[in-house]
């Protein structure tokens, strides 16, 4: 063990006589494999290095010579951070908010054990933004999930009278809530639950869009039932949209049998499927929901919880807490994000150039009924889902793709997902399925 030599910035960042401007792909690459830990595989031969636009990102690959250590080439920012960066890279509202609040506010951190004002802010826009009573401030989006979990717990030994130790949260079959251990408890997905047990009890899983599986577990267990806790829109599962009639009738069942229906809008939230939250394009409304990534604006990680008054105020003081849940520079960043929403239509211009981007993929799939077997989506989440084939192999086409320019991400195996920033324009979409239709047609 010694103390690290760290000197300059940017590319003149230098640890321990490693300078970051001298490291090719495969540097990167290597420091990585040796230092961290392998709990992802990114793509090889590409390092970002930083953005030129909302929705492009400038990345280093390796050099066609022996002389340079790598090249430089743009990229389109197909997957926004898993839906983290919908405002689109380095929002200017949102980094002016920062460099203001830093500058003039001087005020980056408090404990939550003295009130701040703009935690004030936060709460003002986050209440009305999602038409909650109350709202609670977290930092990552799992967080947010897991709060609503203790919560919905909370209210069923509370207000519902679940016997204790009892109580039942249900899930769906095929969910992506994170990494926690609860979040995989939850989990039916082998790569997340392999060697983690035990599992965290008191958790029934149903399948997805499947109303009459629902209505005979409640029928069954519905008095120790606290919360139907569930993505509207499966993300990591590839996309899955659920019947248009689904949600209402789980909203009517969940009245029926005094269940909340906790929504986790961390990817579909922030005018990622058309509406400002996914729950909306259905019809419906929550108890609670946990919110996340682009809450941040792509800046800052920040999420929060929204429910109803009864809900929020099963909370005591020592219950639950968040060092930098809510601090005053994360405030700050939640307000401006809120406001970005707002301001620039996003919700409106997902839909639209979401639409745009759903006509390219049909028109592929139309072109290719060999190849693509079905087109899903809400807005600019999106993915296209290919035959269960060998050559036609998703992380196959995410490398395509990303020779041709365009950073997109494989899920199980045979389906790729398209969810970029909600600033991209009408050209970037023509573009980036140009692309597209050119890999599909090579495989």
């Amino acid at each position: 063990m010694s103390n690290p030599i760290i000197t300059g910035y940017g590319d003149n960042l230098t640890v321990n006589n490693i300078r970051l401007g001298d490291l090719s792909p495969s540097d990167h690459e290597n420091i990585e494999k040796e230092k961290g830990g392998q709990n992802y595989k990114p793509l090889e031969d590409v390092v970002v290095s930083h953005v030129k636009d909302s929705s492009t990102l400038i990345c280093r690959k390796p050099s066609k010579n022996d002389v340079d250590a790598y090249i430089e080439e743009e990229l389109i920012d197909g997957l926004c951070c898993y839906s983290a960066v919908n405002q689109g890279q380095l929002n200017k509202d949102i980094v002016d908010a920062v460099v203001h609040h830093l500058k003039n506010e001087k005020l980056p951190t408090v404990p939550r054990s003295i009130r701040h004002k703009y935690m004030s802010a936060f709460l003002l826009a986050a209440t009305s933004i999602t038409g909650m009573d109350k709202v609670v401030p977290k930092v990552s989006g799992v967080e947010s999930w897991e709060l609503t979990f203790k919560l919905c717990r909370r209210w069923g030994y509370q207000i519902k009278q679940i016997p204790e130790n009892e109580c039942i949260i249900v899930g769906a079959k095929g969910n992506f809530h994170g990494r926690t251990l609860a979040a995989v408890s939850m989990s039916d997905d082998p790569d997340s639950r392999d060697e983690f047990g035990p599992f965290v009890p008191g958790i029934e899983l149903v399948p997805y869009n499947d109303i009459e599986s629902l209505e005979n577990l409640f029928k069954e267990k519905g008095d120790r039932i606290a919360a139907f806790s569930v993505e509207p829109i499966q993300g990591e599962a590839g996309v899955i949209v659920p019947d248009e009639n689904y949600w209402p009738q789980v909203e009517k069942l969940c009245k029926k049998y005094n269940i909340l229906l906790a929504m986790d809008e961390v990817q579909t939230g922030f005018g990622r499927t058309g509406a400002n939250f996914a729950y909306e394009l259905f019809g419906v409304k929550p108890d609670i929901i946990g919110c996340g990534k682009a809450a941040g604006g792509g800046i800052l990680p920040v999420s929060f919880v929204a429910g109803k008054k009864e809900i929020i105020d099963t909370l005591t003081p020592g219950s639950e807490g968040s060092t930098f849940g809510g601090y005053p520079l994360a405030s700050v960043v939640g307000v401006y994000a809120i406001k970005t929403l707002v301001d620039l239509k996003l919700a409106e211009n997902a839909r639209v150039r979401g639409d745009q981007l759903m006509n390219h993929f049909n028109d592929i799939k139309n072109e290719f009924p060999d190849k693509i077997k079905e087109t899903r989506g809400k807005g600019l989440l999106t993915a296209f889902e290919m035959f269960d084939e060998t050559h036609l192999d998703g992380h196959k086409v995410s490398v395509e793709l990303l020779n041709h320019g365009v950073y997109a991400k494989e899920t199980h195996h045979s389906t790729v997902r398209i969810a970029p920033a909600l600033t991209i324009s009408a050209e970037q979409i023509d573009s980036m399925a140009a692309k597209l239709r050119e890999v599909i047609k090579s495989l």
